[in-house]
């Protein structure tokens, strides 16, 4: 049995060898459906784990608020984008503020009130620039890195603010704007700080903070017509070990404050990377099955090669059923040719997809993932297009009458 295979193996090898150009045009379609499957998923992967491994980065103790109750992943889910607009209606008040602050082992809270509106300096800055309201303590549970100048501080006055440094490049048209005015909806801010250009605008708290700028809490109820709107609260423990149970506590006192009513969710770890991790499955999703458009084309070719080689080949396949090849044999025999085809498409199509991936992740903000589960994609692909598209003219090949195979080339 394992010679019989071995044998298989040979004659489809020299088969192939014998025709290059033909075989390796075949190739071709299954080469570019399986790296464009590649690089798709090794890109939207990682994209997935950036918002992960910044709350790993962060010391894996952080939890995030958000307003709305936890949604069930489904396909509905997965076509939502997370935004600003989808916690519009936040339940989030003051009051939970203060009551997360009264719970043991709490290092730290920023809430995040995130507004829109006109940003102006020297010129205008693109519309629905972020403004940030939130507190001092941001800096402190989200790390942000200040290049110059200071964060919020609760001693200075209320018309002060933190900025990005693109942001400040493209209304001052210098990154160096420390003590200069801005205007959010008309209202004077100073410039006290210039965050670190950190080129991240995926991110677990949905700001492009080199983009945005950042005003005291109570500033940002006066823009907002004295309503605080707080669409997600970030809170810091004094260490991992201790997160549950403040996680634990915090649901206790939420649900106190909002009479029961469980209208907010609580995240830790991978659970606040999930609307991310949803949203760029749902693309890769949508993408991957546009790519295999290309898979289906290569198959066809896989099949037209494959009954011409039928075809051309049919005395070789009259001789060996004239000296004992079964059906079982023949099938075999075209159908190894087939996944050698499909196969070998594969594994180059898995490598060109790589290459492609780091090659257009030269111009994002993320690398692409490598991953067994990417990998058996690629294998699996290339096995079931060649299984799928080999098997008809396998079988037809064994369907042929020794006799008058013979016979044709009389």
């Amino acid at each position: 049995m394992r010679f019989l295979i071995f044998n298989h193996l040979q004659n489809a090898h020299d088969s192939l060898r014998s025709n290059r150009t033909r075989s390796g045009l075949t190739m071709l379609g299954i080469t570019i459906g399986v790296a464009s499957i590649t690089t798709i998923l090794a890109l939207s992967s990682g994209a997935s784990q950036i918002v992960s491994n910044q709350v790993d980065e962060l010391g894996g103790n952080i939890a995030v608020i958000r307003p709305g109750q936890r949604q069930a992943a489904g396909l509905e889910q997965l076509t939502q984008v997370p935004s600003q607009q989808f916690y519009a209606a936040s339940t989030l008040t003051d009051s939970d503020i203060e009551s997360i602050g009264q719970i043991a082992n709490v290092d730290g809270i920023a809430p995040l009130m995130i507004l829109t509106g006109a940003v102006k300096g020297d010129n205008e800055a693109p519309k629905n620039t972020p403004i940030v309201a939130t507190t001092p303590e941001l800096e402190k549970v989200n790390q942000l890195p200040i290049r110059d100048g200071q964060f919020l501080d609760p001693s200075l006055q209320l018309n002060t603010a933190v900025i990005g440094p693109q942001l400040s490049v493209d209304i001052f048209g210098t990154e160096q704007s420390i003590g200069k005015t801005t205007y959010l909806r008309g209202r004077p801010y100073t410039i006290i700080g210039i965050l670190e250009r950190q080129n991240n605008p995926i991110n677990y708290n949905g700001i492009d903070f080199d983009n945005a700028i950042i005003i005291n809490k109570d500033s940002g109820r006066i823009l907002n017509q004295g309503v605080t709107q707080i669409q997600q609260i970030n809170v810091r423990t004094t260490s991992v070990a201790n997160l549950g149970q403040v996680i634990t506590d915090m649901n206790k006192a939420l649900l106190r404050n909002h009479f029961n009513e469980p209208d907010f969710t609580v995240l830790s770890g991978e659970e606040i990377a999930q609307p991310t991790s949803q949203l760029f499955a749902a693309i890769a999703g949508v993408t991957t099955a546009i790519a295999a458009i290309s898979l289906l084309v290569g198959g066809i070719g896989v099949m037209n090669i494959m009954l011409v080689g039928v075809a051309e080949r049919t005395r070789e396949i009259g001789i060996r059923k004239a000296v004992g090849a079964s059906n079982g044999d023949i099938v075999a025999q075209f159908l190894i040719e087939s996944l050698l085809l499909s196969i070998g498409g594969g594994l180059i199509g898995y490598v060109f997809g790589y290459i492609l991936a780091f090659a257009i992740s030269t111009f994002l903000t993320f690398d692409p993932v490598f991953s067994w589960e990417i990998a058996g994609i690629a294998v699996a692909v290339s096995l079931v297009v060649g299984v799928l598209f080999g098997l008809y003219p396998a079988i037809r090949a064994a369907r042929k009458d020794p006799i008058s195979a013979l016979r044709q080339y009389d």
